[in-house]
């Protein structure tokens, strides 16, 4: 954290001096994710599991393969996939994987993806957290229950698309809607002059070969099973204008508002977590 307050600090108090210098600056701004430290009880849940280690290749930062930490809880016969989001960490979601292992017959897996939490890799981005999904379904099989929360939930939900799986429950949890309007926020508190934000954005698709505004969820969600939503209408990270938007316009999503949970902390919530479970549950015991 300290990190990326360092960043923005330079950023907003025009700590450079050329439009290049700033523009190579809010590419730390956009793609360094902050790494906060595991708590006891965080701790105290990854011991207990069981620990691996895949790799994800990184084509546009590293220009390597980068190896990423990845943990299991039981082996049931029903696989649930947890993605965690932006500048978090498998271990944020200790209480709700400790609820789930209450559950019967399941097998939990949930990793930290290049660039976030213990895994390798400097700099991170959603293609990365796409890669690192992918490479647990190949190496484990593809999830019967997707969980995604904010970042991660976006990531769940391309890779439904890009690889057509067809999971009994998708979960998401406050996710990013438009990729290219978080991007903005972020510039914009900040206080990056609107030239460079466009500069910025212009310099993303010439370095991925699509523009930001390709990765919004508007126009590529398209799964058609059954998919539980939790949001905030509060959210500040994931606004529910954008958020309105997808599910207007996706009327099958079952979903719930959870009143001022907050965007990091909605994953924490019991209310939440009670309703997630009983979700579960109704793969598991249908009717």
């Amino acid at each position: 954290m300290k990190k990326l307050k360092q960043i923005f600090t330079e950023v907003k108090t025009n700590l450079y001096h050329t439009p290049d210098e700033l523009n190579q600056l809010l590419w730390q701004l956009i793609c360094y994710s902050p790494k906060m430290p595991v708590r006891f009880h965080q701790q105290q849940l990854l011991d207990e599991a069981e620990k691996f280690t895949l790799k994800a290749k990184d084509d546009y930062f590293a220009h390597r393969e980068l190896d990423f930490k990845g943990f299991k809880w039981g082996t049931g016969k029903y696989k649930v996939l947890i993605t965690h989001g932006w500048g978090s960490k498998a271990a944020d979601f200790a209480e709700m994987i400790t609820a789930l292992r209450e559950i019967d017959n399941l097998e939990i897996i949930a990793f930290d993806a290049p660039g976030n939490g213990t895994s390798e890799g400097e700099l991170s981005n959603l293609l990365l957290f796409i890669e690192a999904v992918k490479a647990i379904m190949l190496n484990y099989g593809s999830p019967d229950i997707f969980i995604g929360h904010s970042l991660g939930g976006m990531a769940n939900m391309l890779v439904i698309k890009e690889t057509m799986v067809k999971p009994s429950l998708l979960i998401s949890l406050a996710p990013l809607i438009r990729l290219k309007e978080n991007f903005e926020a972020s510039m914009s508190a900040a206080d990056v002059p609107c030239p460079a934000q466009e500069a910025y954005l212009k310099s993303f698709e010439t370095h991925f070969g699509k523009p930001a505004d390709h990765y919004n969820l508007i126009d590529r969600y398209n799964f058609g099973g059954r998919h539980w939503l939790a949001y905030d209408q509060n959210d500040l990270i994931s606004p529910y204008l954008y958020m309105e938007e997808f599910l207007n316009t996706n009327r099958s999503i079952e979903r719930h508002n959870y009143e001022n949970a907050g965007h990091e902390k909605i994953i924490k919530s019991l209310e939440m977590i009670k309703d997630l479970t009983a979700q579960v549950n109704k793969v598991l015991l249908p009717g």
